[in-house]
């Protein structure tokens, strides 16, 4: 375990908790062979065999985490189908265990652009159903309006604040229009389709309820090189013809998911990504041309 590495991302007490969760969760669900893996975002993850369930992944958030109680109640809810299935869970100190795909290569591995659009529209198109209970999860609305509403109480952020008040009034038009309630996986984009043997599954969803629209933009924000006006509006095009969705709305999509994520960026004290901001709004406004 690279302690140094958790404690820089998580804080000492974090190590701590993954320390103690380790010895805690192998006894519980018969757990053995762990080994890290080198990723860091929200979580801690480690590779590991279960006795009951083979290879699995050990996913070690911090207590009470609100992704965690939607990403479980989503994994429940699909039962696999496309998405890795969830085994054991101790939701409210934030630990799940649940399917290790082989070889597991990320979509972004594969080097051929069309390729990977066609893998992101065929998985797009199968993902989305209703949820069992609606009410267990946010809206993508509430998402948009949570972040406006703070950018709108800080006195730091003016310039972004204007941009993510457009945003959202973006995404209420759409909202009004995208009627759609079903769950969205929320951070689909490529580190998030693994391969398997035969084919790629979904991974770490965040559950959140939306018509099916408002899962295509991340995949667009993390697409390399897009920021160039041809590649971006070959890559609207395809979505365009193999989705069904003007290649207007993709726009103001990709406009209202831009100003988001730098938004969140803002709040956890990131960098803004202005360059790609001001490419979003040109973008956006060529689609009103």
């Amino acid at each position: 375990m690279d302690k140094n590495k958790i404690i820089e991302h998580f804080g000492a007490d974090f190590f701590d908790k993954v320390l103690a969760g380790l010895d805690r969760y192998a006894a519980l669900w018969c757990l053995s062979d762990f080994e890290q893996i080198d990723y860091y975002s929200a979580n801690c993850l480690f590779a590991c065999v279960s006795a009951k369930h083979g290879l699995c992944i050990l996913k070690i958030s911090r207590p009470h985490s609100k992704e965690t109680v939607t990403e479980y109640n989503m994994l429940k809810d699909f039962n696999g189908n496309g998405l890795c299935r969830v085994y054991e869970a101790d939701v409210v100190n934030g630990v799940l265990l649940i399917e290790r795909i082989t070889p597991g290569t990320q979509l972004r591995d594969e080097p051929d652009l069309n390729r990977r659009l066609d893998v992101f529209c065929q998985l797009f198109r199968k993902l989305h159903k209703p949820p069992t209970d609606k009410t267990k999860y946010p809206t993508y609305m509430d998402w948009v309006s949570r972040i406006a509403a703070y950018l709108r109480n800080r006195t730091d952020f003016k310039d972004l604040s204007e941009k993510m008040t457009k945003a959202e009034e973006i995404c209420c038009s759409l909202w009004k229009r995208y009627t759609g309630e079903m769950l969205l996986h929320g951070d689909l984009h490529h580190d998030n389709i693994l391969k398997g043997e035969n084919e790629y599954f979904i991974i770490d969803p965040k559950g959140v309820i939306g018509d099916a629209v408002f899962d295509i933009p991340r995949f667009m924000l993390n697409e390399d090189d897009l920021y160039e006006d041809d590649k971006f509006a070959y890559v609207v095009q395809i979505l365009a013809e193999n989705l069904g969705i003007p290649k207007q709305d993709i726009r103001l999509l990709f406009y209202v998911e831009m100003c988001m994520g730098n938004s969140w960026s803002a709040e956890g004290g990131d960098d803004i990504h202005w360059d790609s901001l001001l490419f979003a709004e040109r973008m956006m406004n060529e689609a009103n041309v």
